[in-house]
């Protein structure tokens, strides 16, 4: 790799001229992606895409004239702590916020390359367009806000934002939900019941690792396998499965844990208290994302925690 501070006029040139390309055809596929569930902001995406080749069209000329046409090939890759630009594809998964942040943060970027470059370069010429260039993507922020306001009234970013948000809750919250719902009450009755059978703290710490271990890799790759998420649109199965299983191995975890502590009555004591704060957070979770009424959850999700717990505890004592 070579720094940007060896390069010459002509291959900061072809380096701005690859970089111009990139954008756009990133903001285009932002745009493309983005088409179906937030049309809108792919109109925004669309602009900037225009706007970048308009600024690619710009260098060229100027090369033609300085340099000839044949423009060598001088990557982001090429020049040490250029920073890397994250293809559509690697953003599809991402929320809408997050997709716009992305494409701020491009346009910084390639403000702090311009002016950068612009300060190496002693031809007046190309120092000049490269300086109009920062000035350009330093408005491009400010023109982005405007698209925004433009394309994006009040109803089309609720509307966007309230698309954003299912896809989160579909993604994310609902496979952690089922695991944590699951760890979480699964796996009360064999912990208990083997806390009670045996009066043993280490017996019931084993027997809830090893469930809270198997209910967590059964619902990852129960999750991960059930849906592919194309029709559904719940995202990718590999990120379900994981989240899933590593919520179900959490909400298992959490009320086997104080059973490390070598006294019975106040390892049992803790792991009364843990699985209370497991279901108050089930509670809090599918109100806060599934519009349950708080009240409403805590009495069902506590319902049935007491009833596996209750089972636990009768198998156990028997």
């Amino acid at each position: 790799m070579t720094k940007l501070s060896e390069l010459t006029e002509r291959e900061i040139l072809a380096l701005a001229i690859a970089s111009e390309e990139e954008d756009g055809h990133i903001y285009a596929d932002f745009g493309q992606m983005l088409a179906e569930d937030y049309p809108d902001s792919a109109a925004i995406f669309q602009d900037m895409a225009e706007e970048e080749n308009h600024h690619r069209r710009a260098l060229i000329d100027l090369f033609v004239r300085r340099f000839g046409n044949h423009i060598p090939l001088v990557r982001r890759q090429d020049v040490q702590g250029f920073p890397s630009r994250k293809s559509a594809w690697q953003m599809q998964n991402r929320e809408i916020e997050a997709i716009r942040a992305q494409a701020a943060e491009m346009e910084r970027q390639a403000a702090r390359f311009y002016r950068q470059a612009a300060g190496q370069t002693q031809d007046a010429e190309i120092r000049k367009l490269l300086g109009d260039l920062a000035t350009e993507e330093d408005r491009h922020q400010r023109e982005a806000r405007r698209l925004e306001d433009e394309h994006l009234n009040d109803n089309s970013r609720d509307r966007e934002d309230e698309h954003s948000r299912r896809d989160f809750v579909l993604r994310i919250v609902q496979p952690g939900l089922v695991g944590l719902m699951d760890g979480s009450v699964s796996t009360l009755a064999p912990v208990f019941a083997a806390a009670f059978a045996t009066h043993s703290p280490h017996a019931a710490f084993l027997v809830g690792l090893a469930a809270s271990l198997g209910a967590g890799i059964s619902m990852g790759l129960a999750e991960g396998l059930a849906d592919d998420g194309k029709l559904s649109g719940r995202g990718a199965p590999l990120l379900r499965g994981l989240i899933c299983g590593a919520m179900t191995f959490g909400g298992g975890i959490g009320h086997t844990l104080p059973f490390l502590v070598p006294d019975f009555r106040l390892a049992f004591g803790v792991a009364l208290v843990a699985v209370a704060i497991e279901l108050l957070l089930i509670s809090w979770v599918r109100w806060r994302y599934q519009d349950t009424p708080f009240g409403s959850a805590m009495v069902q999700v506590f319902l049935g925690g007491a009833l596996v717990f209750a089972t636990g505890v009768l198998i156990g004592s028997s």
